[in-house]
């Protein structure tokens, strides 16, 4: 029986938006299936894995009502290897739903879209505001390399979105160094943190294509969910206390100098070409007029490069993690940036000139 007929983009676009958060092994079989369903003259899809759920609507459905679930990954790469402008017939015929496009044929299995499990979704919403999408794109960009990875400490493994006032802050730390964005929002709003799971933030920068258009925030009981367009995220969020990032934030740095983030970043990620491996520590030497930088790794080999700068204080010596630096760098979206060093063993303050909705704190290594 004839179910949809459509164009491949008009279903492999939305499918895609859904599709990343499914996971290829799961206990639940059901769960790398996407549920496909037409109501009201459109395609509903639905996908999740119990911590996160995304829905999303795409092709027009002139051929009536229809529900289905179907393997998530296979229905997505056949319709990505199939030619752009093909249009793609669906059948369903008991359990077999059966893709057409011109002369090619593929036939899937179905479960039972009953069996389907959703996210019981909080209906108490505590909090809402929204802001273009290109700012919080922009603002998650700046923090979201700083958050661990399985850590231990699994209130790490995420980013903590908090509003106060009129303020959306991000923050993002592993222990060893933190990220801190902020800005400005059109709202007045109590004060109210959550964390948000690694997962999720990765499928929210996916979903910020739009860079004008509105992205809406609802923070509900134990639960995030992001409206995009056709598009809902809804997410739990980490259960726990992050740690308190105003205290790891260095006040008193003394050894501040201005340096053009281009030619810092060319000559460190240089340097780290000869940096241990295992260690990746870079040497930071500041004198008068001058950063030097050094990485050396277990053969014997050296490389280093001196940077002239507009600094006339103290000199000092300083190690770091060289990734933990070519990562910032990486991701302001500056010109010039700001470092702000205290001693050997203080942690380091980087800033954007003139800017103070950004800040990086980066812990020192012994080298």
């Amino acid at each position: 029986m004839l179910i949809l007929q459509t164009e491949r983009d008009a279903l492999l676009k939305p499918l895609q938006t859904a599709t990343g958060i499914v996971e290829r092994k799961h206990t639940l079989p059901i769960l790398a299936n996407v549920l496909l369903e037409s109501k009201g003259g459109k395609v509903h899809i639905l996908a999740t894995d119990l911590e996160i759920q995304i829905h999303t609507q795409g092709a027009d459905s002139e051929q009536g009502d229809f529900q289905l679930t179907t393997n998530a990954k296979k229905l997505q790469d056949i319709l990505r290897a199939l030619p752009e402008n093909a249009t793609v017939q669906l059948d369903l015929d008991e359990h077999k739903l059966t893709l057409k496009a011109g002369k090619s044929r593929f036939n899937l299995q179905t479960l039972p879209p009953a069996d389907f499990p959703t996210m019981n979704i909080s209906e108490t919403t505590h909090t809402q505001f929204s802001l273009p999408q290109e700012t919080l794109k922009h603002m998650i960009n700046q923090v979201q390399y700083s958050m661990a990875v399985q850590d231990i400490r699994y209130y790490l493994n995420g980013l903590l979105l908090q509003v106060e006032g009129n303020q959306l802050r991000l923050v993002a730390t592993d222990g060893h160094r933190l990220a801190y964005a902020s800005t400005t929002i059109e709202a007045e709003l109590a004060k109210q943190d959550v964390i948000l799971p690694r997962k999720t933030v990765l499928e929210l920068v996916k979903l910020l294509n739009q860079p004008k258009e509105a992205i809406q925030i609802e923070l509900l009981d134990n639960q995030v969910r992001f409206q995009c367009g056709d598009t809902t995220i809804v997410s739990k969020v980490i259960d726990g206390k992050f740690p308190d990032y105003n205290r790891v934030i260095p006040l008193d740095n003394d050894k501040i100098f201005v340096i053009n983030r281009a030619t810092l970043l060319g000559a460190l990620e240089r340097s780290a070409i000869l940096a241990n491996e295992k260690f990746r520590g870079v040497r930071l030497q500041l004198a008068p007029g001058s950063l030097k930088i050094t990485c050396s790794n277990s053969e014997q080999e050296e490389a280093s490069e001196e940077l002239e700068i507009a600094y006339a204080g103290e000199s000092l010596e300083v190690g770091f993690n060289i990734q933990f630096l070519m990562d910032v760098l990486r991701s302001a979206n500056s010109d010039d940036i700001q470092i702000a060093f205290g001693d050997a063993n203080r942690s380091t303050l980087i800033t954007l000139p003139n800017n103070a909705e950004f800040k990086y704190i980066v812990m020192p290594m012994r080298i």
